[in-house]
């Protein structure tokens, strides 16, 4: 097996580094042009086969090069190594711990040697309210490069967790981010574009040696990286906002079960989650934010989003917490065992699945569920004005920069709405918002619709269904009229008692402001 290399951040050699790899052009896109898109596809699903083809089949060049080593974890030559590397030179980037020269017996610069990889290091690009923007990216070799399972110490590079949490953080420039659990490093980064300084967490001292160096060679300055669990390192710190992927993962406290730093936290069940969401009040700031991503468990005769709730009791915290997906045991088992690299059909493969499904069943576990907990402190004086736990298992709506902007307008239309009662509500100016349309569906021959269905095209992608009322109610909305006058308006027309017609439109309007359908002109 490989042995974890210790990974050095001198600045001289980032700089030139980044240099390098700007230089062999290093990007995603540039990446993919060399293999196409069927063999990148194909790469995503775990074979190397077709990009090898389509590398074959081209002249050797630094950015081949660079993509053999990094990307596909395979070795190269020595020569064609160096000469990927003419500004940082071969033997800093070996020195650094990115590489190590094999195929001698003293593994001396003679070309007769191999360059194999001892990290992944590959190019990210992302979209935020910012911008467009692109890194490098250094993590630990997976298990294609490996050959074999990952170790316990392994620390994890860009996944999908990774661009969902990174897409929730709210765009909204802070003095001070907490990153709990930074791994890698790339939420820190991320943070750091809308903060003025950024605290990285973690118990893995290793996953901070490579944030450190994923932060330097991005040229990003900022980020004060701690060693400590959880949220021991800011003891008496608050913060104005919390962003985490914290360990989350459900694991065995058993013999024989591997624990991996990067997504187990050496706690039973979800207590890690419940912990993490217990300890935000003491360290955000007021009118501070958290978004994180966790699992929680259902339990026989206990749904698993009303513990989440109970967890949120007796705080001053709002929270809206969106359930994504729920598996069963036996799926949530399987999930985790192939994450950490154990091929179904072995006996360490179903050693694993039985330690999973003898540790559910003894807790009474009847299923996992995993999504976002979006989390805001109240100011002075104030108390919570949002709970909301819910399921969107739906596709949600189109999002490019993310749903960062969406969490935001939510927690302002909570705080608006915690502000006006039915009165104040009654007075308000509102408008539809720009993505908002209508669907209606006829029986064939009739003139009028039979389903009248608001969709929201970005956001969560919300779709609710309106009658008559809320779909002329919702017309309306071009901030001209007040709600009360709209609400008149449509009581003379359709003959229904305006009091009558207010109490059903006035919740369903404080819906679709929550929602983000109506607007506060």
């Amino acid at each position: 097996m490989h042995t974890l290399p210790d990974i050095g951040a001198d600045p001289a050699v980032t700089t030139a580094l980044a240099a390098d790899l700007d230089a062999a052009g290093f990007t995603v896109d540039r990446v993919d042009a060399l293999w196409g898109t069927e063999a990148a596809a194909s790469l995503h699903r775990g074979s190397r086969v077709a990009a090898l083809r389509a590398l074959a089949a081209r002249e050797t060049s630094p950015l081949g090069t660079l993509a053999t080593l990094f990307v596909l974890g395979l070795p190269t030559s020595r020569a064609d190594a160096a000469a990927a590397f003419p500004t940082a030179g071969l033997d800093a980037v070996v020195a650094a711990g990115l590489l190590r020269v094999c195929g001698t017996d003293t593994d001396t610069d003679t070309d007769a040697a191999v360059v194999e990889p001892t990290v992944d290091l590959r190019p990210y690009a992302f979209v935020d309210d910012l911008g467009a923007g692109s890194w490098w990216i250094v993590s630990d070799l997976g298990e294609l490069a490996l050959g074999h399972a990952i170790s316990e110490e392994h620390v994890l590079g860009i996944g999908g967790a990774t661009t969902t949490l990174s897409g929730l953080q709210v765009p909204v420039p802070v003095r001070t981010v907490l990153d709990l659990g930074t791994g890698c490093g790339i939420q820190a980064m991320h943070a750091r574009r809308f903060a003025e300084h950024v605290v990285a967490t973690d118990i893995s001292r290793r996953a901070l040696d490579i944030a450190r160096f994923n932060a330097q060679l991005n040229g990003i300055d900022g980020i004060d990286f701690r060693y400590g669990s959880l949220f021991e390192p800011v003891a008496g710190e608050r913060f104005d906002r919390i962003v985490s992927n914290p360990p989350f993962v459900i694991t065995p406290r058993r013999p024989g079960v591997p624990s991996y730093e990067y997504r187990d936290g050496g706690m039973v069940g979800d207590a890690l989650v419940e912990t993490v969401l217990r300890g935000l009040s003491e360290h955000l700031e007021p009118g501070g934010t958290a978004q994180l991503l966790g699992n929680w468990e259902y339990h026989w005769g206990v749904d698993g989003l009303d513990r989440v709730r109970s967890w949120f009791a007796d705080t001053d915290l709002d929270a809206w917490v969106i359930e994504r997906e729920r598996q069963d045991p036996t799926s949530y088992a399987e999930t985790w065992i192939r994450d950490g690299g154990t091929k179904p059909g072995t006996p360490e493969f179903d050693t694993l699945m039985g330690a999973w499904l003898d540790d559910f069943a003894d807790r009474r576990v009847t299923g996992v569920g995993f999504g976002y907990v979006v989390v805001r402190r109240a100011l002075p004086g104030g108390t919570a004005s949002l709970r909301r736990f819910e399921r969107v298992p739906e596709t949600l709506g189109s999002n490019p920069a993310g749903l960062g902007a969406t969490v935001a307008r939510v927690l302002d239309a909570a705080a608006w709405l915690a502000a006006h009662d039915d009165a104040a509500l009654a007075t308000a100016h509102l408008t539809v918002a720009g993505d908002v349309t209508e669907e209606r569906y006829y029986w064939p021959g009739n003139d009028d619709p039979t389903v009248m269905t608001l969709v929201q095209g970005g956001g969560l992608g919300r779709r609710v269904d309106a009658d008559t009322a809320l779909a002329a109610f919702v017309g309306a909305c071009d901030g001209d009229l007040s709600v009360a006058a709209i609400v008149g308006a449509l009581a003379q027309i359709t003959g229904v008692d305006e009091q009558v017609l207010a109490a059903d439109l006035l919740p369903a309007a404080r819906d679709l402001v929550l929602d983000g359908l109506l607007l506060p002109a």
